[in-house]
């Protein structure tokens, strides 16, 4: 079967993918190497995307206004938006599948926490793998399109709490409440803002905001996932930082870079980066 995302080059600042029948150029800083492809193929993109005079879209009314693709097993619901993204970090396909494979391999139904978790692709493969989800994000809008995907995917009545609220006074109350999670994922903006205008700042908060994660872990916990597109964040910065938060716990620490991939010819595109810890095998 063909692979409903592909990367199909990249080059002088741009990525050129295909997501179904839609092939999209749109802006691509790390890639600053020449493109493979030539022209011609690049201007038959259905669509691209510039922040050159603000952020804006050439030829959007070629674009479904809606439209679904499978990766990995998993179904999204796509939408151009105004930001040129469209609902989908396809960066992320190998974290999906070290995830659901966690979770499916648990003895029990592990309880997952996803903060900052966009339209939830994490959260569906948490929960496509057994697992019972907390998902979370600031944005209303992006909580209903997950809510959107999950229900896409046969997951419409399974255990998944569904919260839109700053991440640091929820996780606060978990705490309080004495609720325990055996995996946090989370994947924490640069800048951000909550529900009610809190400020979020990856360089002053990433630190607390896994503090609070540590104490909300269960006795016995599976993993913790952290994911970040911040430049000069670099793996072994996000490693450093992980490993000083769960010191004393134990487990396997890991990390790299998150890809953009195609066929074998096509250069691979750095997009974030992650670390990951795994605590023990249930």
């Amino acid at each position: 079967m063909e692979a409903q995302y592909e990367l199909l080059d990249s080059g002088g600042g741009r990525k050129l993918e295909r997501f179904g029948k839609v092939v999209l150029s749109r802006p691509c800083s790390q890639a600053v190497w020449r493109p493979q492809l030539p022209s011609s193929v690049w201007h038959q993109a259905d669509a691209t995307f510039d922040r050159e005079d603000g952020n804006r879209w050439h030829n959007r009314s070629a674009l479904p206004a809606q439209w679904m693709i499978d990766v990995d097993g998993i179904i999204f619901q796509l939408s151009g938006t105004d930001f040129g993204h469209l609902g989908i970090f396809p960066e992320q396909r190998a974290q999906w599948r070290w995830i659901r494979s966690i979770c499916a391999s648990s003895k029990t139904p592990p309880r997952v926490l996803n903060l900052f978790a966009y339209s939830g692709g994490s959260t569906l493969a948490a929960a496509l793998g057994g697992a019972e989800v907390c998902h979370l994000d600031a944005s209303r809008g992006m909580v209903q399109w997950a809510r959107e995907n999950a229900a896409r995917n046969g997951l419409a009545e399974h255990p998944i709490r569904w919260i839109v609220d700053d991440a640091h006074k929820f996780l606060c109350r978990e705490e309080r409440r004495g609720r325990r999670y055996d995996a946090i994922i989370l994947d924490p903006p640069t800048f951000g803002r909550g529900q009610n205008n809190e400020m979020y700042k990856i360089e002053k908060d990433l630190p607390e905001t896994l503090r609070l994660c540590r104490n909300l872990l269960s006795e016995h916990p599976l993993f913790v996932l952290l994911s970040a597109h911040t430049p000069g964040y670099t793996p072994i910065v996000l490693q450093h930082v992980l490993g000083q938060s769960v010191e004393g716990l134990g487990g396997e620490l890991e990390s790299g870079e998150m890809l953009l991939t195609g066929a074998p010819s096509v250069l691979p595109v750095p997009s974030g980066v992650y670390a990951r810890i795994r605590f023990g095998k249930c």
